[in-house]
């Protein structure tokens, strides 16, 4: 079950719209962000039925729903990825060795003080370069370490702007300019944690503004509640749906219907602008 933590002159009949009004659409784009060794098509093979029910809900609302998928740039070896098995003799090792498998960042570990996300600045820079090619989104929907990064680009693009530390300013400048200084109306997080890097801060104080919906697996074993959960605290309009299952996005009906609803509610002034 879920559970929820100008005075231009008026159209006098809007009957009268032209043809051409009544049939013009604008898109309303998200991009959507792919896990730790998943990429941009698997991603988006795995949440195709998800798009579909979206783009139906959209229709009334006279709105094209557009759907991006980038691939993450860390390209991973198969060392990399939980559960990796080397192969066995005879087997062509080096192929195996390089998966379609991808990264936004690599964590390094330590004390709490010196955890640091490794390649998240080159992350960023590939989120802001599809983000500038779509000419703008509207909000962004991210699966486990995408989930986080939808977080961290959320927060990023927050208005007012934040100040970030000199070593994140040239990324947090890029998303910006590549979204027009506009912020998102929205970022949607499955099985996302919170971003322990101190350097990363500065996207969490004050919490995040840009309203959030989470769904938490009541069975996820790989990324654990307490974990999203400290995501969750740290944002300021957050809307929370435990769904019974384990580390992956559900895309039946039921939870499907959530996230539809949820960008609906912020897809409202998009639909009125095109009136």
């Amino acid at each position: 079950m879920a559970s929820t933590e100008s005075n231009g002159t008026r159209e006098r009949d809007p009957s009268a719209r032209t043809d051409s009004q009544a049939n013009s659409k604008r898109e309303f784009k998200i991009l959507m962000l792919h896990g730790y060794t998943q990429s941009g098509p698997l991603f988006r093979s795995k949440t195709r039925a998800l798009e579909k029910l979206l783009a139906k809900a959209f229709s009334p609302l006279n709105l094209t729903l557009t759907c991006l998928y980038p691939t993450a740039p860390l390209r991973l070896n198969a060392r990399d990825i939980p559960g990796y098995v080397p192969p066995e003799a005879g087997h062509d090792a080096a192929a195996a060795d390089e998966p379609d498998a991808w990264a936004w960042f690599r964590r390094r570990d330590g004390p709490a003080s010196e955890i640091t996300y490794v390649g998240i600045d080159n992350g960023m820079r590939a989120l802001a370069a599809s983000i500038r090619e779509a000419g703008g989104v509207d909000g962004v929907l991210g699966f486990s370490q995408g989930g986080a990064m939808a977080a961290l680009v959320a927060a990023a693009l927050d208005s007012p702007h934040r100040l970030p530390p000199p070593d994140h300013a040239d990324w947090a400048a890029a998303l910006r300019e590549a979204n027009g200084g506009r912020a998102l109306r929205f970022a949607a997080v499955y099985s996302g944690f919170f971003a322990t890097d101190p350097s990363l801060a500065w996207c969490f104080d004050p919490p995040i503004r840009t309203p959030t919906l989470h769904f938490i697996g009541s069975l996820d074993t790989v990324v654990e509640e307490g974990r999203s959960r400290a995501l969750i605290d740290r944002c300021a309009d957050p809307l929370v749906v435990v769904h019974p299952g384990g580390h992956y996005v559900p895309i039946s009906k039921e939870w499907a219907m959530a996230l539809a609803g949820f960008l609906k509610q912020h897809a409202q002034d998009e639909a009125k602008a095109t009136l």
